[in-house]
């Protein structure tokens, strides 16, 4: 227990920083006030007659007034004209799968010893899921389930239908949504790219307008999400009144790993199926029953640096066999994007407090002692919520301690990976109705999502909440919300 005086120390010193706070991001309103209220007093003090001789002797004439007029109207249609065209998230929905994909920790291991034998490469897959955070009711596609699994075209080809067919249905029924009121489409599946592509798929499912802007991005890893919601964004600013629908899933048919390497036994051990379809749209009318604004699109691309660029990474082993190595050096890389993404970040969308507190360490770092330890910015101040990839455990431990977060601001991202596993691009979305089925989101709120992906790749996404959101009933949660969140421990004993 800390003495009374260091406790009273803390409490006066948290309290100094609060009061710091509040005069540096009301600077201008504290300085404003007092001169506008001095001004009116002195105006108050003038008689009629006083104020008559005050406004006479400006000398403004008929063309002043009118030419002043028409010069504040002109600035003002510029400024209207050149704002970009807020974009809005009406809704969105998440693919829930059935029980019958569901993949137990015993049922996992069970088929591993079947179809390896190398019992190494059985016993470094056990270690793996009993610390990756992955609870028991994570699923996997039908193919997956068969001895040996069967990544064929076809099976493949039946998870896509299967996971963003699903997806898109619940946002058409949530929405209202009709096919001919689609004026673009983003999809985004990195590691299956067939042909004809998968917005075709959906194209042909939906029967979609001739004239529909579709676009299909492959091969961007678990961040490629937000990618497609900037595409998006960019194609609503150019065309008005429009609305954009955007898919994001992986499909995990074909790219189960057959081989005994350890860096590609991962993906096996973290990844599971998932898909989310989002309705975004520029029209004004849609603000009344949209849930948030995309308020900023930030994206880092380390692609430039051989270390970054190979740390996840497709190819074939020493037998043949193809999937996905992940690095051992992949959380620094991961630490180092996140740094450069964080640094465009922080002026919009930090407190001009936090932003001078930086700048002053920064300056005395390199002008007085480079000893001290650089000031990192409380991003709480910034958002009410984060949304952070649920690569893994060990991604969300970083991100919490780099950016000194609660167990309660990342409890989303754990109980997705906990619930789902990494579904990739679209746990994002699973993290968002996590914290909607709480009932935790409010008007005015700030969310920040943060993604990582091959590349390699850090981008991030801040929208505003518009309204409070009423708890769903018909979410990927709503049968399992009440029990969550639940204690995760750092080694479950398989």
């Amino acid at each position: 227990m800390p003495s009374g005086g260091v406790f009273r120390g803390s409490v006066n010193l948290k309290y100094v920083k609060l009061g710091y706070q509040y005069l540096v991001n009301h600077f201008l309103t504290l300085l404003l006030v007092p001169v506008m209220a001095a001004t009116a007093l002195e105006l108050g003090r003038l008689g009629p007659g006083e104020l008559v001789s005050l406004w006479r002797s400006l000398e403004l004439d008929l063309v002043h007034i009118l030419c002043s007029a028409f010069l504040v109207v002109f600035v003002g249609t510029v400024y209207v004209m050149s704002r970009p065209r807020p974009v809005y998230l009406v809704d969105y929905a998440c693919y829930k799968p059935p029980p019958s994909c569901r993949v137990p920790f015993a049922t996992f291991m069970e088929h591993t010893r079947l179809i390896s034998d190398d019992d190494k490469s059985v016993r470094f897959q056990t270690r793996i899921l009993e610390r990756s955070g992955l609870g028991e009711d994570t699923c996997l596609p039908p193919a997956n389930h068969y001895i040996p699994p069967n990544p064929s075209m076809e099976a493949s080809r039946a998870e896509a239908q299967l996971v963003i067919f699903s997806a898109i249905d619940d946002l058409v029924r949530r929405t209202g949504l009709k096919p001919k009121d689609i004026d673009i489409l983003v999809v985004n599946c990195s590691l299956f790219s067939p042909t004809p592509s998968l917005s075709a798929m959906i194209i042909n499912k939906y029967k979609l307008r001739s004239n529909i802007r579709s676009f299909n991005l492959s091969g961007m890893g678990c961040s490629a999400g937000l990618i497609s919601i900037d595409l998006a964004r960019d194609m609503l600013q150019v065309h008005p009144n429009s609305n954009a629908l955007v898919v994001s899933t992986e499909i995990i048919t074909p790219n189960f790993y057959q081989g005994s390497r350890r860096d590609m036994l991962l993906p096996n051990c973290l990844f599971r199926m998932g898909a989310a379809a989002i309705l975004l749209s520029n029209r004004r009318r849609e603000a009344r029953r949209a849930k948030y604004r995309l308020v900023h699109v930030v994206r880092t691309h380390k692609g430039a640096d051989d270390r970054a660029y190979r740390c996840v990474y497709q190819e074939e082993d020493e037998q043949g066999y193809s999937g996905i190595s992940l690095s051992k050096e992949l959380m620094a890389i991961a630490g180092d994007a996140l740094k450069s993404n964080i640094t465009t970040m922080g002026p919009l969308v930090l407190p001009m407090s936090e932003q001078l507190l930086f700048f002053f360490r920064l300056v005395g770092r390199k002008l007085i002692n480079k000893s001290w330890k650089p000031y990192i910015p409380d991003f709480k101040l910034a958002f009410e919520h984060f949304c952070i990839h649920a690569g893994g455990r060990a991604v969300i431990d970083e991100l919490q301690k780099n950016l000194q977060l609660s167990p309660r601001h990342v409890e989303a991202s754990r109980m997705t990976l906990h619930r789902f596993g990494n579904t990739s691009s679209s746990s994002l979305w699973y993290e968002l109705a996590y914290i909607e089925a709480k009932g935790r989101m409010r008007r005015g709120d700030r969310v920040w999502q943060i993604g990582f992906g091959s590349g390699f790749k850090c981008n991030s996404a801040v929208w505003k909440c518009l309204r409070t959101i009423k708890t769903p009933t018909n979410g990927p949660w709503d049968d399992c919300i009440d029990r969550y969140p639940v204690d995760i421990p750092e080694v479950v004993k398989l």
